[in-house]
């Protein structure tokens, strides 16, 4: 499998897909998700599962970017279909997003009428601007600036509105920028028994890591025995999380 580029998306097509995953990440890796989540992405697309990765660059306002990326999904799926890529006429479409991409799909499960077997989120980030970018304040003192929704509104925004019924929202154990807590407590609330959250060993940047191939050389010295517990380590997180999301995507299918 390849990536290819189609109507702005980065694409992967397995052989026999089982189903389409709409991916959007974080706010400041998002311009390049098929290199940034590549590892992750690309085991998730060995399962049977079409990525569309949508790239964005972040704004203030946030439900504009969620009616773009959406529109640019939908108009990748159309040329999918019309060029004969994708041959069912029905897969189950998923949402999976990380830290800022969490919060553009519950945008757009809440205000714009879409069809989705689930959405995944994790790290789920609504910071306010302030905080989510350190030298906004110092643009001007007495001037305020907040993201579109802010996020008590965000959080209104997804308890009356949000129609996406099945959810798994993960959490790392070393994450202190995540708010999941809130966002589960909301969607529980609204759909009791469809939703699942789960914490995992990580951090915030779990999902950007990469499996690391150490070669090694004709002898082994303490550097290659630092390098394999290195990868050992990375990789031991990213495959729980990557074993987590492909159980709750399909529970009778092993990982």
């Amino acid at each position: 499998m390849d990536w290819k580029e189609i109507r702005g998306n980065w694409v992967l097509i397995p052989p026999n897909p089982v189903g389409i995953i709409h991916f959007l990440g974080g706010a400041f890796v998002a311009t390049a998700p098929h290199l940034t989540y590549r590892w992750l992405l690309e085991q998730i697309a060995a399962k049977g599962y079409v990525i569309i990765a949508t790239p964005f660059v972040n704004t203030l306002d946030h439900i504009a970017i969620a009616k773009t990326v959406l529109l640019n999904f939908d108009r990748t799926i159309e040329r999918l279909s019309d060029s004969g890529a994708l041959r069912k006429a029905y897969l189950p479409a998923y949402g999976l997003g990380h830290s800022m991409g969490c919060k553009l799909h519950l945008l757009i499960g809440s205000l714009f009428p879409v069809e989705r077997a689930g959405n995944i989120l994790i790290s789920f980030n609504n910071y306010a601007a302030k905080d989510a970018i350190p030298l906004v304040e110092q643009f001007n003192s007495a001037l305020t600036i907040e993201f579109t929704p802010s996020p008590l509104e965000t959080n209104k925004i997804v308890q009356e509105g949000y129609q996406v019924r099945r959810n798994l929202l993960i959490k790392f154990q070393n994450d202190n920028l995540d708010q999941s807590t809130v966002l589960t407590k909301i969607l529980k609330a609204r759909f009791p028994e469809m939703v699942t959250a789960q914490i995992l060993p990580g951090n915030h940047t779990t999902p950007l890591g990469q499996d690391i191939k150490w070669q090694t050389g004709s002898s082994f010295t303490p550097l290659d025995a630092l390098g394999q517990w290195f990868r050992q380590e990375v990789y031991r997180d990213l495959n729980q999380l990557k074993n987590s999301l492909l159980l709750w995507l399909n529970p009778l299918s092993p990982p």
